[in-house]
């Protein structure tokens, strides 16, 4: 119950608000009577993370290849931080190292074993696809905070600075020609797809798209590092695993 309450406090109200007294309070209980049982708010913090991992699918079907498997992966992976972008705050330099992670790891481990990479290689290629997944999907919860945290949305924000832009950079394209020749036809055709696609925000969509397009390279990149040749034989690209 501890580690549930803990779960929803941080689900609804974000890390900030988490804390053995908010927890308690749902349970009817003090902050002390909860420490019987779990040492400390960073303890609880991890019980909770290692909880929610094993929301995550463990198996995927690899009948059409690797690639489709880790699509799907990438894109669970993606949903779960959106549905507790608290996760996204608990540090990866020191992981909790639970045994949900280490299912997360494995179901990966198990998707790419096979595609002809050298281990070390793998091991970097692994860890580059948890953390552009990771770090996209810390942009577009930020997204969704934003405007509630601030009460300011964000085509307002963006109107906002626009204007200031225009105000006091009025030579903006000359400064930056190449950015503003971009800017020019992306954005037109960014807001396009995203009325299109009845995004909350023409920014969350952009975002989604973002992570469509780097998870696309990535995986292309993983293809050009292992080549197949006429009698089979893998053959990693070159460069430095």
């Amino acid at each position: 119950m501890i580690i549930a309450t803990g779960v929803a406090v941080a689900d609804e109200q974000g890390m900030a608000a988490l804390s053995m007294r908010a927890v308690g309070t749902r349970l009817g209980r003090t902050a002390m009577a909860l420490y019987t049982y779990v040492p400390s708010k960073s303890e609880l913090v991890d019980l909770m993370h290692d909880r929610v991992l094993a929301e995550l699918p463990t198996e995927y079907d690899t009948s059409a290849g690797w690639r489709p498997a880790i699509t799907t992966w990438a894109d669970d992976a993606w949903a779960f931080y959106l549905r507790h972008p608290w996760v996204l705050q608990v540090s990866q330099a020191r992981p909790v190292l639970g045994p949900n992670e280490y299912a997360r790891l494995e179901t990966v481990v198990r998707i790419l074993g096979g595609v002809g990479l050298q281990p070390l290689h793998l091991r970097r290629v692994i860890a580059a696809l948890f953390q552009f997944v990771r770090g996209m999907a810390l942009v577009a919860t930020e997204h969704r905070q934003a405007a509630p945290e601030t009460g300011v949305p964000d085509e307002e924000w963006w109107a906002q600075r626009s204007a200031l832009m225009t105000e006091f950079a009025p030579d903006f394209a000359e400064r930056f020609p190449a950015l503003a020749a971009l800017e020019s036809t992306a954005s037109l055709a960014a807001m396009t797809e995203a009325e299109a696609g009845g995004a909350a925000s023409h920014m969350e969509q952009e975002g989604r798209e973002a992570f469509r397009v780097g998870l696309d390279l990535i995986l292309d990149g993983v293809e050009a590092a292992v080549r197949t040749d006429s009698d089979g034989t893998l053959h990693a690209s070159a460069g430095t695993p």
